[in-house]
């Protein structure tokens, strides 16, 4: 885990596990598939696979865990079909011209291809590798430093057809035992800079799956940008014409004929594109703090294990900032109205695509604390600093029992009907930020004299990164006690 460096009493950066993007996105270039079929054909190019989201890991050859498989473009070509494998024209073998929107980096026959990124030489600073860099993609991609990634999921082919592709592949020709792993037991054995590139391939890999059809119109979708957009495939220069209006996804700025109006997108392409962009689900997780600066307030979901308590959290809505889902979420849980709202750090959470924002918050623990208002907590409590350094001191004090641990995966994986919604906003309050540390500090844990009187979650967690650091005075979450506009 990441350091973090102190501004003004607060934190600048701190990089959570899962955090950290560590590759040169090269978002510019997503637009190209000249230049990204050529970077598919480098020798030095890294394929991370999933299969319904599960990712593919290698052990032995002398390793003790399984790590994040990487194979070659060679490894994956029989799921990669017939080229050219971006830019795909009508006809299979045609590759598309670079000035027509809807074909950017396009893929309409075949599993979607994400371009991740690239992984740059530890030099100290990143390589700008502006546009312009690639006007002769071949000898561009020759003088590229480092290890490009992309990726994809696999779930669409048959069973036989993966075996086979992955006993062929380099890695277990070399000994490898390759295999498609639970998520969270995979990343149990990743670093940072694995985790990180995990993070950010199992979101894109899984929207892409998730979002096969336009939901405007019930069309199937299609890729552009190497997996970064989904388009209509209504919207093809040599889609069928079926006599339908055009699909909603298209603003048309001049009234003509619904046929006129079909016939002129797909042979001119102009007009707004309202393009299928990545999801992202924000969950805002919140640290209360008294104006004394000496109690905090933590709640204890109906789902937690047994004494847990946690930093309050919750999904943002539509018409919010940051600042109104604090404030919100907290008046809902505890009835406690919060100011001052105060950035923390944020930690990706790709089950499927959430983002935890921590932050602190300043309210009056003189008011009542009700917990009947939406539900949600079974309890909720004002802490002093010195009952929570005496649970950050005790043995015990940060540890989940192994029998808790199976429960909360299932809130966390819950359906994303709004029936689940409440369970997983109360798992991600827990949820450990490094798996390899958490999995070090599990215990299971016995009733006994000598017990904590209540568990907070440990250091490898956003909130308990939020405890920790207020109550040992890593931040000083309330040196500015101005009453805000909340």
């Amino acid at each position: 885990m990441a350091g973090l460096n102190g501004y003004a009493g607060f934190v600048r950066r701190y990089v959570n596990f899962l955090g950290g993007s560590p590759l040169n996105r090269l978002s510019w270039l997503r637009p190209s598939h000249t230049v990204l079929n050529a970077i598919l054909a480098s020798p030095a190019t890294r394929w991370i696979l999933f299969n319904a989201g599960q990712p593919l890991v290698a052990s032995g050859s002398g390793s003790r865990k399984p790590t994040l498989a990487y194979l070659t473009t060679n490894d994956v070509t029989q799921f990669l079909g017939e080229k050219p494998y971006l830019g795909q024209g009508k006809e299979p073998g045609e590759i598309a011209a670079d000035d027509v929107k809807v074909l950017e980096a396009g893929r309409h026959r075949g599993t979607p291809i994400l371009f991740l990124g690239l992984q740059e030489p530890e030099t100290g600073a990143a390589s700008a590798l502006p546009s312009s860099d690639f006007t002769d993609p071949e000898t561009a991609v020759a003088n590229l430093k480092g290890t490009p990634f992309f990726s994809m999921d696999v779930a669409d082919f048959a069973e036989a057809t993966v075996d086979e592709v992955l006993k062929a592949s380099s890695l277990a020709q070399s000994g490898h035992a390759l295999s498609f792993s639970e998520p969270r037991a995979a990343s149990a054995s990743m670093d940072m800079f694995t985790a990180g590139l995990f993070a950010e391939a199992r979101s894109m890999v899984d929207w892409n799956q998730r979002n096969k059809f336009c939901p405007a119109c019930g069309s199937p979708t299609y890729s552009i940008w190497a997996g970064w957009k989904k388009s209509c495939s209504t919207l093809l220069p040599f889609a069928e014409d079926t006599g339908r209006k055009p699909c909603p996804t298209v603003y048309v700025p001049i009234p003509m004929p619904s046929i006129q109006i079909l016939t002129f997108f797909r042979s001119e392409s102009k007009g707004l594109h309202n393009f299928a962009h990545p999801r992202t689900d924000p969950v805002v997780i919140m640290l209360a703090i008294n104006q004394a600066g000496d109690k905090a307030l933590l709640g204890r979901n109906k789902k937690f294990p047994g004494k847990f308590y946690s930093a309050l959290a919750g999904f943002m809505e539509p018409g919010e900032s940051f600042e109104d889902a604090v404030a919100r979420e907290m008046w809902e849980e505890a009835g406690v109205k919060v100011w001052d709202v105060r950035y923390h750090s944020g930690q990706p959470w790709p089950y499927p695509a959430n983002l935890m924002v921590g932050f602190y918050a300043t309210a009056d623990d003189t008011q009542p604390i009700r917990t009947d208002l939406d539900n949600e907590l079974e309890d909720a409590q004002w802490f002093t600093r010195e009952q929570i350094l005496a649970i950050l001191s005790h043995p015990d004090g940060t540890n989940i029992a192994k029998r808790d641990y199976k429960v909360l995966n299932e809130i966390q994986d819950g359906p994303a009907a709004e029936k689940a919604k409440q369970d997983q906003e109360g798992a991600a309050a827990l949820a450990h930020s490094d798996p390899s540390i958490a999995a070090k500090e599990v215990k299971v844990l016995v009733e006994e004299p000598g017990a904590p009187s209540f568990r907070v979650p440990p250091v490898t967690a956003i909130a308990g990164v939020l405890i920790r650091q207020w109550a040992e005075g890593t931040i000083q979450a309330n040196a500015v006690l101005q009453k805000g506009n909340l």
